[in-house]
Protein backbone atom coordinates (compact mmCIF):
# COMPACT_ATOMS: atom_id res chain seq x y z
CA UNK A 1 0.00 0.00 0.00
CA UNK A 2 1.78 3.15 -1.26
CA UNK A 3 1.86 6.00 0.75
CA UNK A 4 -0.52 8.93 0.08
CA UNK A 5 1.62 11.88 -0.80
CA UNK A 6 3.21 12.84 -4.19
CA UNK A 7 6.33 12.35 -5.30
CA UNK A 8 7.37 16.16 -5.07
CA UNK A 9 7.55 15.95 -1.24
CA UNK A 10 11.23 15.04 -0.25
CA UNK A 11 11.68 13.58 3.32
CA UNK A 12 14.61 14.13 5.77
CA UNK A 13 15.24 13.99 9.48
CA UNK A 14 16.17 17.21 10.70
CA UNK A 15 17.79 17.19 14.25
CA UNK A 16 16.16 19.75 15.88
CA UNK A 17 18.41 20.30 18.86
CA UNK A 18 18.81 16.97 19.92
CA UNK A 19 15.41 15.30 18.64
CA UNK A 20 15.56 14.56 15.13
CA UNK A 21 11.98 15.40 13.65
CA UNK A 22 10.49 13.83 10.52
CA UNK A 23 9.40 16.93 7.96
CA UNK A 24 8.52 16.56 3.94
CA UNK A 25 8.88 19.59 1.62
CA UNK A 26 7.56 20.61 -1.21
CA UNK A 27 6.50 23.72 -3.09
CA UNK A 28 8.18 27.71 -3.25
CA UNK A 29 7.60 30.27 -2.33
CA UNK A 30 6.81 31.75 1.34
CA UNK A 31 7.18 28.86 3.83
CA UNK A 32 3.89 27.22 5.17
CA UNK A 33 4.46 24.26 8.11
CA UNK A 34 1.65 22.15 8.68
CA UNK A 35 1.31 20.20 12.04
CA UNK A 36 -1.33 16.79 12.68
CA UNK A 37 -2.85 16.22 15.44
CA UNK A 38 -3.29 13.07 17.70
CA UNK A 39 -3.45 9.84 16.74
CA UNK A 40 -1.79 10.73 13.39
CA UNK A 41 1.07 11.83 11.64
CA UNK A 42 2.05 14.68 8.54
CA UNK A 43 -0.09 12.33 6.35
CA UNK A 44 -3.07 14.17 7.26
CA UNK A 45 -2.26 17.06 5.72
CA UNK A 46 -1.87 14.58 2.21
CA UNK A 47 -5.02 16.17 0.27
CA UNK A 48 -4.20 19.45 1.43
CA UNK A 49 -0.17 19.87 1.24
CA UNK A 50 -0.21 19.54 -2.73
CA UNK A 51 -3.22 21.91 -3.09
CA UNK A 52 -0.68 24.21 -1.11
CA UNK A 53 2.17 24.02 -2.59
CA UNK A 54 1.94 25.27 -6.38
CA UNK A 55 2.01 28.66 -4.30
CA UNK A 56 3.70 28.16 -1.08
CA UNK A 57 7.07 26.18 0.33
CA UNK A 58 5.01 23.74 2.49
CA UNK A 59 7.00 22.22 5.16
CA UNK A 60 4.76 18.63 6.97
CA UNK A 61 5.75 17.20 9.89
CA UNK A 62 5.81 14.42 12.48
CA UNK A 63 5.56 16.17 16.06
CA UNK A 64 8.22 14.69 18.66
CA UNK A 65 6.59 11.54 19.75
CA UNK A 66 4.61 11.00 16.80
CA UNK A 67 5.08 9.53 13.35
CA UNK A 68 8.44 8.85 12.55
CA UNK A 69 10.32 11.33 14.80
CA UNK A 70 11.89 10.57 17.76
CA UNK A 71 10.13 10.03 20.77
CA UNK A 72 12.20 10.75 23.83
CA UNK A 73 11.51 9.29 27.41
CA UNK A 74 12.07 11.27 30.75
CA UNK A 75 8.26 12.86 31.35
CA UNK A 76 5.93 15.09 30.77
CA UNK A 77 8.19 17.71 30.35
CA UNK A 78 9.45 16.57 27.33
CA UNK A 79 6.36 16.75 25.54
CA UNK A 80 5.35 20.51 26.79
CA UNK A 81 3.92 22.38 24.10
CA UNK A 82 6.72 24.84 24.60
CA UNK A 83 8.96 21.91 23.90
CA UNK A 84 7.57 20.28 20.76
CA UNK A 85 6.87 24.19 19.49
CA UNK A 86 10.49 24.85 20.06
CA UNK A 87 11.17 21.87 17.71
CA UNK A 88 9.59 23.15 14.72
CA UNK A 89 11.42 26.60 15.47
CA UNK A 90 14.62 24.67 14.59
CA UNK A 91 13.30 22.58 11.63
CA UNK A 92 12.08 25.52 10.15
CA UNK A 93 15.75 27.08 11.05
CA UNK A 94 17.46 24.72 9.30
CA UNK A 95 15.59 24.68 6.43
CA UNK A 96 15.95 28.74 6.12
CA UNK A 97 13.08 29.68 7.04
CA UNK A 98 12.88 32.06 9.97
CA UNK A 99 9.61 33.81 9.21
CA UNK A 100 6.77 31.29 8.20
CA UNK A 101 2.57 30.79 8.55
CA UNK A 102 1.84 28.09 10.36
CA UNK A 103 -1.21 25.67 10.31
CA UNK A 104 -1.98 23.46 13.33
CA UNK A 105 -5.18 20.74 13.52
CA UNK A 106 -5.90 19.35 17.11
CA UNK A 107 -3.02 18.84 19.08
CA UNK A 108 -0.68 20.30 16.34
CA UNK A 109 -2.76 23.66 16.75
CA UNK A 110 -1.67 23.37 20.44
CA UNK A 111 1.69 23.48 19.44
CA UNK A 112 1.09 26.39 17.01
CA UNK A 113 -0.81 27.79 19.05
CA UNK A 114 2.34 27.99 21.80
CA UNK A 115 4.42 28.60 18.73
CA UNK A 116 2.64 31.86 18.00
CA UNK A 117 3.13 33.40 21.95
CA UNK A 118 6.84 32.30 22.22
CA UNK A 119 8.11 33.27 19.05
CA UNK A 120 6.02 36.15 17.90
CA UNK A 121 8.34 37.12 15.93
CA UNK A 122 8.53 34.18 13.30
CA UNK A 123 5.10 33.46 12.75
CA UNK A 124 3.45 35.71 10.20
CA UNK A 125 0.59 33.75 10.26
CA UNK A 126 -1.46 31.24 13.02
CA UNK A 127 -4.38 28.64 11.45
CA UNK A 128 -5.55 26.45 14.53
CA UNK A 129 -8.24 23.56 13.20
CA UNK A 130 -11.02 22.20 15.39
CA UNK A 131 -9.49 23.29 18.80
CA UNK A 132 -10.30 25.95 21.32
CA UNK A 133 -7.24 26.97 23.84
CA UNK A 134 -6.36 24.42 26.15
CA UNK A 135 -6.80 26.61 29.14
CA UNK A 136 -10.47 27.40 28.50
CA UNK A 137 -11.09 23.91 27.54
CA UNK A 138 -10.33 22.93 31.10
CA UNK A 139 -11.55 26.14 32.81
CA UNK A 140 -14.81 24.97 31.14
CA UNK A 141 -14.70 21.37 31.49
CA UNK A 142 -18.03 20.12 32.35
CA UNK A 143 -20.13 16.95 31.38
CA UNK A 144 -20.15 17.03 27.93
CA UNK A 145 -16.39 17.79 27.92
CA UNK A 146 -15.64 14.64 30.03
CA UNK A 147 -17.95 12.04 27.84
CA UNK A 148 -16.83 13.61 24.48
CA UNK A 149 -13.34 14.34 25.52
CA UNK A 150 -13.02 11.27 27.95
CA UNK A 151 -9.49 10.53 26.36
CA UNK A 152 -7.99 14.09 27.86
CA UNK A 153 -8.90 12.39 30.96
CA UNK A 154 -7.93 8.29 30.27
CA UNK A 155 -4.51 9.55 28.78
CA UNK A 156 -3.22 11.20 31.23
CA UNK A 157 -3.90 9.33 34.13
CA UNK A 158 -0.57 7.46 35.78
CA UNK A 159 0.60 4.27 36.66
CA UNK A 160 1.16 3.37 33.49
CA UNK A 161 -2.53 2.72 33.01
CA UNK A 162 -3.37 4.22 29.69
CA UNK A 163 -0.10 2.60 28.41
CA UNK A 164 -0.92 -0.82 29.45
CA UNK A 165 -4.28 -0.73 27.80
CA UNK A 166 -3.50 0.57 24.69
CA UNK A 167 -0.87 -1.62 24.03
CA UNK A 168 -3.74 -4.34 23.98
CA UNK A 169 -5.30 -3.18 20.46
CA UNK A 170 -3.55 -0.12 18.93
CA UNK A 171 -5.27 -0.50 16.27
CA UNK A 172 -8.83 -0.43 17.48
CA UNK A 173 -7.55 2.78 18.98
CA UNK A 174 -6.56 4.64 15.72
CA UNK A 175 -9.41 3.54 14.00
CA UNK A 176 -11.85 3.67 16.71
CA UNK A 177 -10.81 7.51 17.46
CA UNK A 178 -10.94 8.52 13.51
CA UNK A 179 -14.12 6.66 12.47
CA UNK A 180 -16.52 8.01 15.51
CA UNK A 181 -15.35 11.41 14.83
CA UNK A 182 -16.11 11.53 10.65
CA UNK A 183 -19.24 12.92 9.16
CA UNK A 184 -19.19 12.46 5.72
CA UNK A 185 -17.32 13.93 3.34
CA UNK A 186 -14.28 12.44 1.81
CA UNK A 187 -13.42 9.16 3.75
CA UNK A 188 -10.17 8.46 5.22
CA UNK A 189 -7.53 7.34 2.84
CA UNK A 190 -7.01 3.55 3.97
CA UNK A 191 -3.34 4.16 3.52
CA UNK A 192 -2.83 7.10 5.42
CA UNK A 193 -4.84 4.83 8.46
CA UNK A 194 -2.37 2.20 8.11
CA UNK A 195 0.57 4.74 8.55
CA UNK A 196 -1.15 6.09 11.72
CA UNK A 197 -1.18 2.85 13.27
CA UNK A 198 1.74 1.70 12.24
CA UNK A 199 3.37 4.41 13.75
CA UNK A 200 1.12 4.64 16.58
CA UNK A 201 1.37 1.08 17.44
CA UNK A 202 5.13 0.88 19.63
CA UNK A 203 5.20 1.22 23.22
CA UNK A 204 7.70 4.20 22.73
CA UNK A 205 4.73 6.06 20.73
CA UNK A 206 1.95 5.14 22.94
CA UNK A 207 4.15 6.32 26.30
CA UNK A 208 4.94 9.56 23.82
CA UNK A 209 1.05 10.56 23.44
CA UNK A 210 0.29 9.95 26.65
CA UNK A 211 3.04 12.24 27.83
CA UNK A 212 1.64 14.84 25.71
CA UNK A 213 -1.48 14.86 27.11
CA UNK A 214 -0.11 14.63 30.79
CA UNK A 215 1.86 17.77 30.10
CA UNK A 216 -1.56 19.47 28.67
CA UNK A 217 -2.92 18.64 31.87
CA UNK A 218 0.33 20.09 33.54
CA UNK A 219 3.04 22.23 32.77
CA UNK A 220 1.34 23.24 29.94
CA UNK A 221 -1.05 25.32 31.61
CA UNK A 222 1.78 26.77 33.75
CA UNK A 223 2.81 28.32 30.52
CA UNK A 224 -1.10 29.37 30.02
CA UNK A 225 -1.92 31.13 32.90
CA UNK A 226 1.39 32.87 33.06
CA UNK A 227 0.49 34.00 29.94
CA UNK A 228 -2.98 35.21 30.88
CA UNK A 229 -1.65 36.88 34.11
CA UNK A 230 0.90 39.02 31.42
CA UNK A 231 -1.72 39.70 28.86
CA UNK A 232 -0.06 37.98 26.35
CA UNK A 233 -2.36 37.25 23.24
CA UNK A 234 -1.28 35.66 19.89
CA UNK A 235 -0.31 39.42 17.67
CA UNK A 236 -0.35 37.47 14.28
CA UNK A 237 -3.45 37.31 11.73
CA UNK A 238 -5.25 33.92 13.00
CA UNK A 239 -7.27 31.94 11.20
CA UNK A 240 -9.82 29.58 14.02
CA UNK A 241 -11.94 26.96 11.70
CA UNK A 242 -13.78 24.05 13.15
CA UNK A 243 -16.11 21.32 12.12
CA UNK A 244 -19.42 22.05 12.04
CA UNK A 245 -20.13 18.58 13.64
CA UNK A 246 -17.81 18.26 15.60
CA UNK A 247 -17.68 18.16 19.42
CA UNK A 248 -15.79 21.58 19.17
CA UNK A 249 -18.51 23.41 17.01
CA UNK A 250 -21.44 21.82 19.03
CA UNK A 251 -19.93 23.17 22.35
CA UNK A 252 -18.37 26.21 22.24
CA UNK A 253 -19.08 29.85 20.54
CA UNK A 254 -15.65 29.40 19.01
CA UNK A 255 -15.04 33.00 17.48
CA UNK A 256 -15.69 34.18 20.78
CA UNK A 257 -13.17 32.32 22.87
CA UNK A 258 -10.57 33.05 20.65
CA UNK A 259 -11.05 36.73 20.88
CA UNK A 260 -9.89 36.21 24.09
CA UNK A 261 -6.90 34.96 22.88
CA UNK A 262 -5.84 36.50 19.97
CA UNK A 263 -6.15 40.66 18.56
CA UNK A 264 -6.56 39.95 15.03
CA UNK A 265 -9.19 37.03 14.25
CA UNK A 266 -10.73 35.22 11.04
CA UNK A 267 -13.30 32.59 11.61
CA UNK A 268 -14.79 29.67 9.04
CA UNK A 269 -16.85 26.96 10.29
CA UNK A 270 -16.88 23.50 8.13
CA UNK A 271 -19.59 21.20 7.59
CA UNK A 272 -17.42 18.60 8.74
CA UNK A 273 -16.42 16.78 11.86
CA UNK A 274 -13.41 16.76 13.68
CA UNK A 275 -10.36 15.56 10.84
CA UNK A 276 -11.06 18.75 8.44
CA UNK A 277 -8.14 18.34 6.66
CA UNK A 278 -9.53 14.76 5.60
CA UNK A 279 -13.28 15.16 5.42
CA UNK A 280 -13.15 18.27 3.47
CA UNK A 281 -9.94 19.05 2.14
CA UNK A 282 -11.29 21.32 -0.84
CA UNK A 283 -12.74 23.69 1.68
CA UNK A 284 -9.60 23.34 3.96
CA UNK A 285 -6.79 24.12 1.32
CA UNK A 286 -8.82 26.92 0.01
CA UNK A 287 -9.39 28.71 3.38
CA UNK A 288 -5.55 28.15 4.45
CA UNK A 289 -4.48 29.85 0.64
CA UNK A 290 -6.60 32.70 0.78
CA UNK A 291 -5.49 33.36 4.60
CA UNK A 292 -2.06 33.01 4.48
CA UNK A 293 -1.87 34.80 0.94
CA UNK A 294 -3.50 37.50 2.73
CA UNK A 295 -1.81 37.72 6.08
Amino acid sequence: MSVPLPDEFTYRRVDAGGVRINCAVAGEGPPVLLLHGYPQTHLIWHHVAPRLAGEFTVVLTDLRGYGDSDKPAGGDHEYSKRAMANDQLRVMAELGFDRFAVAGHDRGGRVAHRLALDAPEAVRALAVLDIVPTRYAFQHADKDFGLGYYHWFFLAAGNGIPERLLAGDPAFWVTSRMHSRHNGGTPFDPAAVAEYVRCFSTPEAIAASCADYRAAAGIDLEHDDADAAAGRLVTSPLLALWGSGSFVGRAYDVPAVWREYATDLRTLAVESDHYLPEEQPHVVAEALRDFFAEA
